[in-house]
């Protein structure tokens, strides 16, 4: 075994713990349109806002507590990135909603966290949500996953995530640097910025997905065991779990780049076009490494049925070797008197009746294994 294999193989081990069910809490049936309710956990202690403003010739990162400090950025001709983190708190997101207007469907969507990836026009924004998959190097499940909403509107775009984790970072850096495409264009290549980092972070995932399908391979060949069954379900049902969080995002860029609206440039479409074809690829990764995992599962099947067939050789190749010497010790184990018995057994009163015997047993079993062997069989 390759030294490769060998670090995939201890790899893998803290890649497929025993697998876990994604819970999905949902509103209760019967609740009216626009019914704000999270159905997420609490990943933070508050919700975190942080107002980026950017002009071609300045950047600055400002945490507010309250939206309203926000006012002066969005009223002059500066760029505005407003970053929420923390989707716990409904009064404070309240506050958020209500300062920029948004529409209560839109509400209700960025705090249920069950949504499907989509874009939608909402009056003066676009709405987009997605979920942001990412490589789980911690342990535990394959790959983190949280849901992330996006509102763009004509100077301003609002992000909303459930945890503080630092996914946007790259966004920020690229910011702070004087120069760049994103500080001289407008919000809305900000936000085909956030959407292609959110895109670039499924193919990491999908890598480590592939590591682990390749080392399960090795191992299911090597030794398959009842635990590597139980890895590949729990890898068929993640790579199902990823297919769904990818599948409608293609249909929402789509549509950004098929409708005509102001608050996207036909400058910015030619980037969103990449975007497009990156989740194409990525769909496209999905469904092969699906079909690998199912071929998998018959490769496992498959090397439990030639294991099986081997022990039964052996033991069909044992039992076909004591067949005739059961036969000899049969014969020579009827008690017959010889002295009653027309036909006599002269061998019963040979002295050298029983070595004579045991030798010629060994002869036969010894002649059928090389018989054996010969064949192949062996």
């Amino acid at each position: 075994m390759s030294a490769k294999i060998r670090k995939s193989i201890g790899k893998i081990k803290g890649l497929l713990p025993t697998p876990t069910i994604r819970k999905v809490q949902r509103k209760p049936p019967g609740q009216a349109p626009g019914t704000v309710l999270h159905t997420g956990s609490q990943k933070l202690d508050k919700v975190l806002i942080t107002v980026h403003d950017f002009t071609e010739a300045h950047f600055e990162s400002i945490p507010i507590t309250e939206i309203e400090k926000s006012a002066p950025y969005l009223s002059d001709s500066s760029k505005t990135w407003i970053q929420v983190r923390g989707l716990h708190d409904i009064d404070t997101l309240k506050k958020v909603w209500d300062f920029f207007d948004l529409h209560p469907l839109i509400q209700e969507d960025i705090v249920s966290i069950s949504q499907r990836p989509k874009v939608e026009p909402y009056g003066e924004v676009i709405f987009i949500v997605m979920r942001m998959i990412s490589a789980n190097n911690n342990g535990g499940e394959m790959f983190k996953s949280e849901q992330i909403s996006f509102v763009l509107g004509t100077n301003f775009v609002l992000s909303f995530q459930e945890s503080d984790d630092p996914i946007f970072d790259p966004i920020l850096k690229r910011l702070e640097t004087t120069g760049t495409r994103l500080r001289r264009l407008s919000v809305d290549y900000l936000a085909y910025a956030l959407l292609d980092n959110v895109v670039d972070h499924y193919f990491s995932a999908l890598d480590q997905i592939g590591e682990a399908i390749e080392a399960i391979e090795e191992l299911v060949i090597t030794n398959p065991k009842p635990e590597h069954l139980q890895n590949i379900h729990s890898m068929r049902r993640d790579l199902i779990y990823f297919r769904k969080s990818v599948w409608s995002l293609r249909d929402g860029i789509n549509s950004l780049l098929r409708d005509d609206t102001p608050l996207i440039s036909s400058e910015v479409k030619v980037f969103l076009r990449d975007v497009y074809d990156h989740v194409v690829q990525v769909i496209d990764s999905i469904e092969n490494q699906r079909e690998m995992v199912y071929s998998l599962y018959d490769m496992y099947m498959s090397a439990l049925s030639n294991r099986m067939n081997e022990v039964m050789k052996v033991l069909t190749i044992i039992a076909t070797i004591f067949i005739p010497l059961t036969f000899i010790a049969g014969i020579y184990g009827m008690n017959f008197n010889p002295e009653a018995s027309r036909w006599n057994m002269p061998e019963l009163s040979w002295p050298w009746g029983y070595p004579a015997v045991m030798v010629f047993m060994l002869i036969i079993g010894v002649l059928m294994v090389f018989y054996f062997k010969k064949k192949r069989w062996l």
